[in-house]
């Protein structure tokens, strides 16, 4: 019951990260840069910090718990630092290839490298008992995202150019590959980054992580708002943000998006809670997290229209895609 409920709530989270790109799409007459890095403020700083202070024991402030074990804590701001480029190759991705294509392949780089990096770091062996299972685990998770990567090929070859155009104005196959596998292994370093971070263990057990969190946010907030002030300053959009008649909507729309784009993790610490710790599902959980977000990205790209004019065999292609990452969702338990 414990492992159910602790699913659910990462599945609510992950839902919300999938829908965080829909308030996105209701930002006017900003350029790109800067509607990341104002929603970035809300989703890497505000509501990190938020959460973070949910874990503050009663006595202590969250800088004590910070600054008490230093090297974990800059450990932690570093990897966010890399794990920031993943984050900006993560919206190119849904720049060249759409939310269901970019989230896709993104995602499941990363649920890979996000899941093993960590396993071997600690001195799993992937070749026998739980390990093996881990390793089977992220193999259908891949396999699972490959299938829905093969069906974005054919809804490729599946639309006309003026269709492409409408459905993803800036689509480009090749670059947007490259950008999503790209940002698939960089973003992989979060789940490091998690790893290394401080770990409030006198705090309650549903908000331990949220610290560790915070400090990888942080370090991606630096990378993504140093390339989106150098791109203002390319395309001189820094007049963007001195556009009244459009500022209160839009920053309400990041917020929004920050918000939604947060829940992910809020909700990946209080469901690993409900784990046992030394289990394999408890390892798998960076890994079911990627997954549920490719399902509920593909979801709000039908929704969305993306894969509206595709043949029956490509739309056949992708629900056997979403079918394996469920499965490989559940695949954990029967051991």
């Amino acid at each position: 019951m414990n492992n159910l409920l602790g699913l659910l709530i990462i599945a609510a989270g992950s839902f919300g990260q999938s829908s965080s790109y829909v308030p996105i799409n209701k930002v006017r007459d900003w350029s790109w840069e800067s509607f990341w890095l104002v929603q970035g403020i809300f989703a890497w700083l505000v509501f990190p910090f938020a959460g973070a202070l949910l874990a503050v024991p009663e006595g202590q402030t969250l800088w004590q718990i910070l600054a008490s074990d230093p090297a974990s804590s800059w450990a932690a701001v570093g990897y966010g630092v890399l794990w920031g480029v993943g984050g900006l190759t993560f919206g190119l991705s849904m720049r060249y290839l759409g939310v269901a294509m970019g989230q896709s392949i993104s995602l499941g780089t990363c649920a890979a490298f996000g899941t093993l990096f960590p396993a071997i770091a600690a001195g799993t062996d992937l070749f026998r008992g739980a390990g093996l299972v881990l390793l089977l685990g992220v193999c259908i998770t891949l396999a699972g995202i490959a299938v829905i990567g093969y069906a974005g090929s054919l809804r490729s070859k599946d639309m006309t150019s003026e269709e492409k155009s409408r459905a993803v104005k800036e689509f480009a196959l090749t670059k947007g590959l490259c950008v999503a596998l790209l940002a698939g292994v960089m973003s992989a370093c979060f789940a490091l980054g998690l790893s290394a971070g401080p770990v409030v263990e006198e705090s309650p057990a549903l908000f331990k992580t949220l610290p560790a969190t915070f400090l990888v946010t942080i370090g991606g907030f630096f990378t993504n708002a140093a390339y989106c002030l150098f791109q203002n300053w390319r395309n001189r959009s820094f007049s963007d943000y001195g556009k009244k008649a459009a500022l209160p909507g839009n920053i309400l729309f990041c917020a929004l998006a920050g918000l939604l784009w947060y829940t992910q993790f809020f909700g990946l610490g209080i469901g690993t809670s409900f784990f046992d710790s030394g289990s394999v599902l408890y390892a798998f959980a960076w890994c079911i997290l990627m997954a549920l977000n490719v399902v509920f990205s593909n979801v709000w790209g039908i929704i969305l229209k993306e894969w509206k004019g595709v043949r029956t065999k490509t739309a056949a292609v992708l629900v056997c895609g979403l079918a394996v990452l469920v499965f490989s969702l559940v695949f954990p338990n029967l051991f």
